[in-house]
């Protein structure tokens, strides 16, 4: 442990908490520059507003959300309007903190008027949400899900998941809301850290009992009753990969401001630690998404009155351990070095012809056997896969994981990457917005780079005016820049600048739909950078 940082390099740095060392110039950290904010609740419910907007069917799986206190008005109004236009419907609501955790701060309602309008809602904007009242109960109880998903890498994107997780339970019997339950935090809330405190809390002994409990003994049981427990994970999969496609444009930026492209510094990877409800129909819910999962394998137990003792928690090392232990196999550098040495002598002549230090083709490497190029599947199937095994020799030294359990973490993209690549629009909105910033370094966009990328892509006419152009972003930055948006910088955040994308597309093609207008745009964007660059080049040239 360095308390204080290290300034030796090192292969992987763990951190704490957050991306925070600004002198790291090589290896691997296994946190993103700005993740923290972008997986905080406000963050979150944007970007999925974002993909709801463009995608309302693939991205039904995050309850409906509005952001307190610049959309009360809105939400008043809307829960009016759907109470008028359906006098049966009763719902309730869930007020949850920006930057609270472990159930801190989070109430229910049945009403917008029953909001707690003190002065900390100011200082302390929050996510309200439709409550969820018809959960999946097992032993007449709520309970969610936390699944540790691997970022292994942003660009290519590469995502795995955890073949298990945990069930975390709440400790009295549920009921649907009512105004006389409505407080009954044991009932309604699932977090570890209030259920604990229960007399009903049971500290399991075994990874099926108890008040946390493995999830992988939940799907037994519904498999037994006779649940499709493949569509279910085949679910959950599709709503990681797509909450993933929603937080990347973000990621991104901060990235590029933290670790500008051309200059020495490491790679990152994180586990994000994913909260689903599933509903009685067994179709999973997204709660929110956690920058730093806890990977505590142990609980307080107390002896006697104020005395506590850390015991062992089974449930926690079945799953916390192996998600640790993979994590570090699949970033493993002596592993990358291992592959590069095989790799180097399958170059190395069939017969003795060689083809240097590099391959001519990354992907294509000689098989000893037969004198015939074989190509690699384009998958994150590992270059040694690929080689026809043989017989170790008797001295050759054993493999390091030779021992070791096979992964508990499943690949997901990209190896359906071709079932959700239509989805990343607002990634190539992000990378138009990247390319004007202009000085490294910033996440904001400024009425110059704006203006230039107006520009660049022939948006402005006669009836859009480099006047208009103007008065455009000025509105939508303004707006943006009065709801508290990290004030460190003047000009238009990522948010701002997809919004002004977005209102671009509906001026330019009217008659489509929205996901269908922003594609065209982008295309259109693309096509003139395109030209630009090669024009650019051939000046070069010149």
């Amino acid at each position: 442990q360095f308390p204080f940082g290290r300034r030796l390099p090192c292969d992987i740095y763990w951190h704490g908490v957050s991306f925070h060392d600004n002198n790291i110039f090589s290896g691997q950290v296994n946190k993103f520059p700005g993740m923290m904010e972008t997986v905080r609740k406000i963050t979150l419910s944007r970007a999925m507003r974002t993909m709801q907007d463009l995608f309302p069917l693939e991205y039904n799986f995050y309850p409906r959300s509005w952001i307190l206190p610049e959309e009360l008005p809105l939400f008043v109004a809307e829960v009016r309007v759907m109470k008028d236009s359906d006098p049966s419907w009763k719902p309730t609501f869930i007020v949850k903190p920006d930057g609270g955790c472990q159930g801190d701060g989070i109430y229910l309602i049945k009403d917008p008027s029953d909001i707690r309008l003190t002065g900390s809602i100011q200082s302390r904007p929050a996510v309200v949400q439709e409550y969820i009242c018809k959960p999946l109960l097992v032993d007449k109880l709520k309970f969610d899900i936390r699944l540790y998903v691997l970022l292994k890498s942003l660009e290519p994107l590469e995502i795995y998941i955890a073949k298990d997780g945990l069930s975390r339970f709440c400790t009295e019997p549920y009921q649907e809301p009512t105004l006389k339950n409505l407080h009954q935090v044991f009932m309604h809330l699932t977090n570890y850290s209030l259920n604990i405190h229960s007399e009903n809390f049971i500290h399991s002994t075994s990874v099926n009992t108890g008040s946390k409990r493995t999830f992988s003994s939940i799907l037994c049981r519904l498999s037994s009753r006779g649940a499709d427990v493949k569509k279910l994970w085949s679910d959950i999969i599709s709503l990681v990969i797509k909450t993933i496609i929603a937080l990347t444009p973000e990621l991104k930026v901060y990235y590029q401001s933290d670790i500008p492209s051309g200059k020495p510094g490491p790679t990152c990877f994180q586990i994000l630690g994913f909260d689903i409800l599933l509903m009685k129909n067994l179709k999973p819910m997204l709660l929110e998404v956690n920058a730093n999962p806890s990977m505590r394998i142990e609980h307080e137990q107390e002896l006697s009155p104020g005395v506590f003792e850390n015991v062992p928690s089974p449930v926690d090392e079945e799953v916390k351990v192996a998600v640790i232990r993979d994590t570090l196999r699949l970033v493993d550098p002596q592993k990358k070095k291992r592959k590069d040495a095989q790799l180097l002598q399958w170059q190395v002549g069939w017969n003795g012809m060689s083809f240097g230090p590099s391959p001519p083709n990354p992907s294509v490497i000689l098989c000893r056997r037969c004198p015939r190029l074989e190509h690699v599947p384009e998958s994150s199937e590992s270059l040694l896969d690929a080689v026809p095994a043989e017989r170790p020799e008797p001295d050759a030294p054993r493999s390091p994981e030779a021992g070791l359990p096979s992964l508990c973490l499943k690949q997901v993209f990209p190896k359906y990457a071709k079932q959700f690549d239509y989805l990343r629009l607002v990634d190539r909105v992000a990378a138009l917005f990247i390319r004007f910033l202009g000085v490294k370094g910033t996440t904001k966009l400024g009425p110059t780079g704006f203006r230039t990328f107006i520009r660049n892509c022939k948006l402005s006419n006669s009836n859009f005016s480099m006047a208009a152009v103007d008065i455009l972003y000025i509105d939508i930055t303004r707006r943006w820049n009065s709801m508290g948006i990290d004030h460190k910088e003047s000009g238009m955040c990522l948010q701002a600048f997809v919004e002004a994308f977005f209102c671009l597309a509906q001026k330019k093609y009217k008659s489509l739909p929205l996901h269908e207008q922003v594609l065209s745009l982008i295309e259109f964007c693309e096509c003139h950078l395109a030209a630009l660059d090669e024009k650019r080049l051939l000046w070069g040239w010149g």
